[in-house]
């Protein structure tokens, strides 16, 4: 169902079991389990699909290693479950990754751990050699039933170095455990929605969609149009992670503060030495202050983050100058030998974890679980379940959780579950890929090459994507590629597409002639006219400038008519 269809429906029928607000991972995660029950449920986000936290995560798939220490031993378990599911369910984005773990000391963060884990004291502190190994023989422990991948090993100082050159020389040994990575969570949270559309007769979703609250009840406005149309929800889902409190205020729900999250920032270089000297591996390291960072090859770059910070306002988190100090500075402590350069950097992002409100002072000590509150009807507005709190790995957990208690205020009941769903291009995914893509390549008369990467872009759903069409200038995006992403998912402006549809933009592969020349392929596709792809234009490099680190200001035109729908 397209965006004209999903609206004339809601004109003619107003009337829907359940609204869920929030167009992000967690949002679509309750949306695809309720759409698989066969409910009436429309989704609807202010902006594009998983375009605030879930699309500024550390593109980890982790149990949370350091969550240990804080007890959280259920939500270590839950992840780690979660984790190996996406394993399974999603094998096209989600893939195994070797983590290393620089040891500097043996016996430090012993008592400490143990006076953090009693809660006596919430400072963090350096972790030695055994605090790391009982984590970690933790961590293999709760995976033991299911094995998937292999259980940690230590490796003395020698051969660290043997392995890692580049490391800080002060390193006294290192582990290495399993976890995961994903490569595109994006474009995995759209394949979710569209897959639960198409098994969900009665599931609609939309993008750039605002719900207010008015006199008669609640109104559901079109950004692109400025439509404003009533909706009647039996029961309605807040699914807006950091926004939960802005949500809440502006439907009228009569809700006590139920968020405090923290930004935090990452930035992608382009320095071969350092993709280099990681050798395939996640290092997982402690920064001086005893803050967790990370750093790792991703798709030919190396993603180095984070901070965490406390924020107020979530709609404008940008990773600051202080920050990109702080994680190059975290950097050099671990790979001493390595300068970055300004001009590696090709990408910065940032945004807000979805935490429970808290007035703890340190942020690391703030629970990462998940849990659903009822806010009870009032008035005009119906019951309103509040998703609190949440981890990206987690999402089909908590998505099934909110949605259990959605049914049952319904009176319905669970038809089906989601444990084993594949989703999107992970389903039918073969054992031998390569022999795979040579059969793709020799079906639609592509490269081999070409087959490769529209199979690590798209998985098994590559053959919809596998015309043979021209390459986009200084891209490895095809523009029959570009065209079939604009018609099949609900793309709206240059900031989808670059920013969410493709990883064009986080792997620093943008330029003016590869902006103009898929702005040329959407403007023709939704009939603008050249001022409307002017400002499209402009208002896309001034996001860009604003709020990536990306400023190519100085070699474009300038136009004082800029859109604000994708800013």
């Amino acid at each position: 169902m397209n965006r004209n269809d999903t609206l004339a429906a809601l004109r003619e029928r107003p009337d829907i079991a359940v609204l869920v607000i929030g167009g992000g991972i967690n949002g679509i995660s309750v949306f695809r389990e309720l759409a698989l029950q066969g409910v009436d449920v429309v989704l609807a986000e202010k902006s594009d699909y998983c375009s605030g936290a879930s699309a500024a995560l550390s593109r980890m798939v982790h149990g949370g290693l350091r969550y240990l220490e804080n007890g959280e031993f259920k939500l270590v378990r839950e992840s780690l479950a979660e984790r190996d599911r996406l394993l399974r369910n999603a094998p096209h984005y989600v893939a195994p990754l070797p983590t290393t773990v620089p040891i500097f000391d043996t016996f430090s963060g012993i008592a400490n751990g143990a006076v953090r884990f009693l809660g006596l004291t919430r400072r963090p502190s350096r972790r030695g050699a055994l605090v790391i190994k009982a984590g970690l023989t933790l961590y293999d422990l709760f995976t033991s039933a299911r094995r998937l991948m292999p259980t940690h090993r230590f490796r003395g100082r020698a051969e660290t170095l043997g392995t890692w050159p580049a490391i800080n020389p002060a390193i006294r040994s290192s582990a290495t455990y399993y976890d995961a990575w994903v490569s595109r969570p994006e474009r995995l949270g759209l394949e979710m929605l569209f897959d639960a559309m198409a098994a969900g007769p009665s599931a609609r979703a939309l993008n750039y969609a605002a719900v207010t609250s008015a006199d008669a009840g609640l109104v559901l406005t079109d950004s692109l149009t400025g439509e404003a149309l009533p909706i009647r929800p039996t029961l309605i889902i807040n699914a807006t992670g950091g926004w939960i409190d802005l949500t809440n205020k502006a439907i009228g729900a009569s809700a006590p503060r139920m968020m405090g999250g923290t930004k935090g920032s990452h930035l992608i270089v382009d320095n071969a030495k350092l993709y280099g000297a990681l050798g395939g591996h996640m290092v997982y390291y402690e920064n001086e202050d005893g803050r967790i960072c990370i750093l790792f090859p991703y798709l030919g770059k190396v993603l180095i983050g984070s901070t965490d910070i406390r924020v107020d306002n979530p709609d404008e988190v940008r990773c600051e100058d202080d920050e990109r100090r702080y994680i190059l500075q975290s950097l050099a402590f671990v790979f001493p030998s390595i300068k970055i350069g300004e001009d590696q950097i090709v990408f910065s992002f940032s945004g807000v974890r979805p935490l429970p409100a808290t007035d703890d002072s340190f942020t690391g000590r703030i629970p990462r679980d998940h849990f659903c509150e009822f806010v009870e009807a009032n008035g005009h507005l119906p019951a309103t379940l509040c998703m609190i709190g949440g981890k990206w790995t987690t999402f089909r957990s908590f998505g099934a959780m909110a949605a259990d208690m959605a049914l049952a205020r319904l009176g319905l009941a669970r038809s089906r579950g989601t444990e084993d769903l594949a989703i999107g291009g992970g389903r039918d995914f073969p054992d031998d890929p390569e022999t795979w893509c040579a059969a793709l390549a020799e079906r639609h008369g592509l490269s081999i090459e070409r087959a490769c990467s529209l199979f690590e872009r798209y998985g098994t759903s590559a053959d919809q994507f596998a015309e043979p069409s021209s390459m986009l200038s200084r891209s490895d995006y095809a523009a029959g590629e570009i065209r079939l992403i604009i018609e099949r998912e609900q793309v709206e402006c240059l900031a989808d597409l670059f920013l969410r549809r493709t990883t064009i933009a986080i792997t620093g592969g943008l330029s003016l002639p590869v902006i103009d020349a898929v702005l040329a392929i959407l403007a023709a596709h939704k009939g603008w006219d050249s001022t409307r792809a002017a400002a499209e234009r402009d208002a896309f490099l001034a996001l860009l400038a604003r709020r990536y680190g990306i400023d190519l200001s100085d070699l474009s035109r300038t136009n004082d008519k800029r859109s604000a729908l994708c800013a």
